[in-house]
């Protein structure tokens, strides 16, 4: 359920970040997208500072880009990540307007803190790069639901009395049937590093061998029942909710809620690997949620210090325009300003599948590989609404997470029916002015692209458009806040759109990503048809989410470099 993230440091020798703000963020513009309509300010410099190439060029400073940089940094590849923007982090930047410090994505994390070979992918990153992220330690959000309203604490035992109250005894029995099914079966979704893959057949080496020992003792850990269920890991989740007879509505229910925040789809369409490594995470003895103290930008900022301390460089304001196809081989990436930046051994793009198409030559492209990236279906784009606000008249005990469902009959995955809402200062209040909060409000990947689809930003119609869609969210912060909050005492109010995510991030159509259902389709490996052409981020295995795009460019990274220096960064690392 780790969604989103965001800022960074200079990498560049003698390079410096623009004069704004490092956190005055290109989402954060949609400010001006909802109130002005100029254009991008931040203009693309001339040149690359420093030398016009390296041994991997990343196009994007994305969650995927900036593990994929700092492991090829790590194992001493010269590489440079040239960003669009003013700062790193793609759609996990975060941003500065008047003293609030926003996330510009969803801001529920786990497993920052864990090491060694469970780990989470990030927090492997992380661990190879020397680096860690300060976090706050908590263990509940509020659910707003039609049943009602209660605080929900994670860990194995306390949902039970949540479902006793709301739901039914029924509920209580079928939830326990399926911790008692699936929690055995984490020990071999989780016995297998992501660290330890690559995208060649050094994986025998680097993950089939090494980790058989390990592999092995988890299915003898699991027992016949464990063990015939382990094949079920690669299948729809809803698939093992089936095989255990679960009917109950409110489990249906809240396991399809589950499901979308972590991956943009439902039970039916999830990977029940990713969903059992959630419930791992979530639902075992000791488990708890983190918050970094710096924001999610704190996340950034580390993986961005990693990659520096190994030599890496990072150009912001570097537009690619095209990446460059020399003699059936990419060879580079020419800029805006019309620089060629040369790549000696890869070029790894962060972009959507969708976008990194648009910089390639198509006669240089099988039909087939084109044909299936349009018809690969895209999840649809956000809402937005970031707040800041006096705390005076708020409750003292308001907790950072709120989750409000309209209607369950709907599904979870309609527009306008769920809201995810974040006040990160009640446990950073440093995010804040003394004496005040923030809040993001976001309707997660359900907002239609096609309602806004060619509409003049600064028309009469985009603003009224905005206003009505918006007003959701407004209902559900004003409900989860209650009746100390005022949409006047707001100093601070920016709604984003899904024009505000295709313009500022650089997303096709504003997506969350490809809607790629487990069972029907597979999420694409890392190469391409083009040589020396890699892809990583959420168009990527394994999916959509923070665990998921870390591991993408953890995988890119390992498998440009050797056996042996791959072999050599596990041991290193201690997994």
């Amino acid at each position: 359920m780790e969604l989103g993230l965001q800022f960074g440091r200079p990498l560049l020798q003698g390079f410096k970040y623009p004069t704004i703000s490092r956190r005055q963020s290109v989402l954060a513009r949609s400010s001006n997208d909802s109130s002005s309509n100029g254009s991008l300010s931040v203009k693309p410099p001339k040149t690359v500072p420093g030398k016009a190439e390296a041994d991997v060029v990343v196009i994007g400073s994305g969650i995927g880009g900036l593990c994929c940089a700092g492991l090829l940094a790590r194992y001493n590849e010269d590489v440079l990540v040239l960003e669009s923007h003013d700062q790193p982090g793609g759609a996990a930047h975060s941003f500065d307007i008047k003293g609030y410090k926003f996330d510009s994505g969803p801001s529920l994390f786990s497993g920052f803190q864990s090491r060694g070979l469970q780990a989470n992918p990030l927090a492997q990153v992380l661990d190879a790069l020397g680096e860690s992220v300060e976090c706050e330690k908590y263990d509940s959000w509020m659910v707003y639901i039609p049943e009602g309203e209660f605080l929900s604490r994670i860990g194995p035992t306390e949902f039970y009395k949540d479902l006793e109250k709301y739901a039914s005894q029924n509920a209580v029995q079928e939830w326990k049937k399926l911790l008692d099914a699936i929690l055995p079966l984490s020990a071999a979704a989780m016995a297998l590093p992501p660290l330890s893959i690559r995208g060649d057949l050094g994986v025998l080496s680097t993950a089939a061998t090494r980790y058989a020992p390990s592999l092995l003792k988890s299915f003898v850990e699991m027992g016949p029942q464990g063990a015939f269920g382990a094949p079920k890991l690669l299948r729809p989740f809803s698939e093992i909710m089936d095989s255990l007879q679960l009917k109950d509505p409110f489990i249906r229910n809240w396991v399809d809620l589950l499901a979308f925040l972590l991956a943009g789809v439902k039970s039916n369409g999830i990977l029940s690997a990713e969903m059992i490594y959630m419930f791992a995470e979530w639902y075992k003895p000791g488990c708890t949620l983190e918050y970094p103290l710096d924001g999610s930008g704190g996340i950034i900022d580390a993986l961005v210090r990693g990659i520096e301390k190994f030599g890496g460089r990072l150009s912001l304001g570097s537009h690619v325009e095209k990446i460059v196809v020399e003699n059936g081989k990419a060879t580079g990436v020419k800029l805006k300003g019309g620089q060629f930046i040369r790549a000696k051994k890869a070029v790894v793009s962060n972009a959507s599948m969708w976008d990194t198409l648009n910089l390639l030559p198509r006669d240089q492209l099988p039909k087939s590989y084109i044909d299936r990236i349009k018809a690969t279906q895209q999840c649809e784009s956000f809402m937005h609404l970031h707040l800041g606000f006096d705390a005076e008249g708020i409750r003292d005990d308001l907790g950072i997470h709120h989750i409000v469902v309209n209607d369950w009959d709907r599904g979870v995955d309609a527009d306008q029916n769920v809201v995810l809402i974040s006040v990160p200062s009640v446990l950073s209040p440093n995010l804040a002015p003394p004496g005040k909060h923030i809040l993001h409000a976001y309707t997660p990947g359900t907002e239609p692209f096609e309602l806004w689809e060619g509409l003049d930003r600064r028309s009469a119609e985009y603003k009224k458009l905005k206003a009505e869609r918006s007003e959701v969210m407004w209902r559900a912060v004003e409900r989860a806040l209650g009746s100390g909050f005022s949409r006047e005492k707001c100093e601070v109010k920016l709604v984003g759109t899904p024009l505000t995510h295709q313009r500022f991030l650089r997303r096709n159509r504003g997506t969350y990503g490809p809607a790629i259902q487990a069972g029907q389709g597979t999420f694409p490996g890392h190469s391409t048809p083009i040589p020396q052409l890699y892809c990583c981020g959420d168009s990527t295995f394994p999916g959509i989410g923070v665990p998921a795009v870390a591991a993408s460019g953890a995988i890119v990274a390992n498998s440009l470099v050797s056996v042996s220096q791959h072999s050599q960064l596990l041991d290193a690392i201690g997994i």
